[in-house]
Parts: structure tokens; C-alpha cells; sequence
């Protein structure tokens, strides 16, 4: 590990007031198009009229008209059958959770749309897509945020929809990437924001799981990494035998605390919980294959299931 280097904005060892948290906001920029590239893909007339409704769920109150918050839901909700929660986008820079879970939308063979009912949110942090950031517009992490009284609208907008809702979840999967810009960037960004020494480590070159340390459910994450080993590589361990900075439960596997970091995989109580990682970076990958291994965990995790 290295410690990170001093960010542009604010002063070392004094944590970021507002003029710093505004300094940061002014410094963002417009890169790509939620509307042109999500919502479009959202609206396709065979994911929306073959097997599931399109629903409005929110929008983000600084920007309702540009940001509105959409799920995806099974058309044929069926009361006997499990229920599916699938999330992307929680950290809107991971382009391929987003993708991937239209994608799965898009293509679910009706084998699974017959066992399972679907809860999809696939850009939860819209605004986070649009920027290319891991923060909302407040300098606040939505993957941090999933808590009672939470100060981040991206988090409680989805955590009320599905109080709303009156269900059980059996699985929840949550869409993630590890990129090359969390140590150049983010990391760095979040250690002058709260004044804290900040470690990079080494980001893994390849696929992997983050398991809920209260329910690991090893089997199940194993059977993940089996079925997204036939898509693209598994991330090695590094010589410490970590992922991140973590120590490996499993290969291709870490535990984190979900409920007490505030992560969206600690939102329902299902049984089967898991955040996939995918690493864009890699020179042995592109954007594809990238969307292609956020299909295969779902579809790996549905399959245990079945």
C-alpha cells in the first residue's frame, strides 16, 4: 500500500467545509448522457412490453427533471415465486453494473422469469452516471449511505420504494466496478474531504465478489465466481492474500460489514446477498465483456437459487 497524495481542493489535515465541498461540485463536469444512454436503453419497447413495467420511483430533488429515478419490474408478479433485487449504478462511474442489469432485463430467458419475480433499479446514482463520480453533487457516497435518517437522496429514494413494497427479498446482487481511477481519484478525494490518511492499494486485475460478513454464504458466492470465470478472468489475491486491502475469504471473495458501513447490499434482509466487481481496466477486457460479467453473476446466483 502507498499513502495517497494531496487532492487539488482543500488544505492537509483540515477536513472540507462547504466552500471546499462547492469547490469540488464546480470542478465537475457533464461527460456523458444518462437520458441518451440509460433511460434509452430503459424504454426499449422488448424489455418493457415482453416481460416487465417501467416504473418512476423518484427523481434526484436537485436536478428532478434531468435525474428521474426508474425500476424495472417483473410485468407477471407472481406471489409463490422468490424475489429479486438487482442494483447498478449505486456508484454511477460503474458503467458496467448499469449496462449489465439492462442488459439481464433485456435478454432473462423466460426459465427464470418463471421462477422468479424482479425488482431491477439499474442507475441508482444517476447524476453519479453523468459525471462519471463515485459521489453525489454533496460529496456524499450513496454506497455509504443505505441507514435510517441517511442525508443521501440517491439511498432513501430507493430504500422507500422498497419499504413500499411489503416484501421479502430472497436475493439481492449488487452491481460494482474496481477502477484504475478509485486510487488516482477517489481515494485521494475522500482523504482531503474528511482530513484522514488514505492507503492505495493494488486494484485486482480481474473479477470479484464482496460477501456480507454476517451471512457470507460461501457456497453461494463460490457458485458466482464459477459461472463469471467462464466470461472473464477471477482477480488474484496479492501477496498478502487481499483484495483491496482486505483478506481473502474465499478465492475471488472478501467479506465487508454491510448494515454497518451503510452499503447498498445491507438494504433488505435477504438470505443471498452479494456486490460484484468488475475491473474495466484490465487490458485483458473491454466494455463487453465487462457488461457480459455483471449477466454471468446474476445469472450465477439465479442458478444456485434454482
Amino acid at each position: 500500500m502507498k499513502q495517497t497524495q494531496h487532492y487539488i481542493i482543500g488544505s492537509p489535515g483540515k477536513k472540507w467545509g462547504q466552500s471546499e465541498k462547492h469547490a469540488w461540485l464546480d470542478a465537475q463536469q457533464i461527460k456523458r448522457s444518462y437520458k441518451e444512454e440509460v433511460l434509452a436503453e430503459l424504454t426499449d419497447s422488448k424489455i418493457i412490453n415482453d416481460h416487465f413495467e417501467l416504473t418512476q420511483y423518484g427523481a434526484l430533488a436537485y436536478s428532478p427533471t434531468d435525474y428521474p429515478l426508474f425500476i424495472l419490474k417483473s410485468k407477471n408478479w407472481k406471489s409463490d415465486c422468490k424475489n429479486i433485487l438487482i442494483t447498478g449504478g449505486v456508484h454511477g462511474y460503474e458503467s458496467s453494473g448499469v449496462h449489465g442489469a439492462i442488459r439481464f432485463a433485456g435478454s432473462v430467458h423466460t426459465t427464470y422469469l418463471k421462477q422468479f419475480n424482479f425488482i431491477i433499479a439499474p442507475c441508482v446514482s444517476p447524476w453519479g452516471y453523468a459525471t462519471i463520480n463515485r459521489w453525489n453533487p454533496y460529496a456524499l457516497d450513496p454506497n455509504r449511505a443505505f441507514y435510517a435518517d441517511s442525508p443521501v437522496q440517491e439511498a432513501t429514494a430507493l430504500m422507500t420504494y422498497i419499504s413500499t413494497l411489503g416484501i421479502e427479498f430472497t436475493l439481492h446482487i449488487d452491481l460494482h466496478e474496481t477502477t484504475d481511477t478509485d486510487n488516482s481519484e477517489f481515494r485521494p478525494a475522500l482523504g482531503a474531504r474528511d482530513a484522514i490518511v488514505q492507503k492505495n492499494w493494488d486494484i485486482p486485475d480481474g473479477f470479484y465478489l464482496v460477501a456480507d460478513s454476517a451471512k457470507p454464504v460461501d457456497a453461494f458466492q463460490k457458485a458466482i465466481i464459477n459461472k463469471v470465470s467462464t466470461v472473464t478472468h477471477i482477480a488474484p489475491a496479492d501477496t498478502q492474500q487481499r483484495l483491496i486491502g482486505v483478506p481473502l475469504a474465499q478465492f475471488g471473495v472478501i467479506n465487508y460489514a454491510a448494515r454497518e458501513l451503510g452499503l447498498c447490499m445491507g438494504l433488505t434482509n435477504a438470505a443471498y446477498v452479494t456486490t460484484t466487481e468488475v475491473y474495466p481496466d484490465s487490458p485483458l477486457v473491454d466494455d463487453e465483456n465487462c457488461i457480459n460479467a455483471q449477466v454471468a453473476a446474476i445469472y450465477g446466483a439465479l442458478d444456485y437459487l434454482s
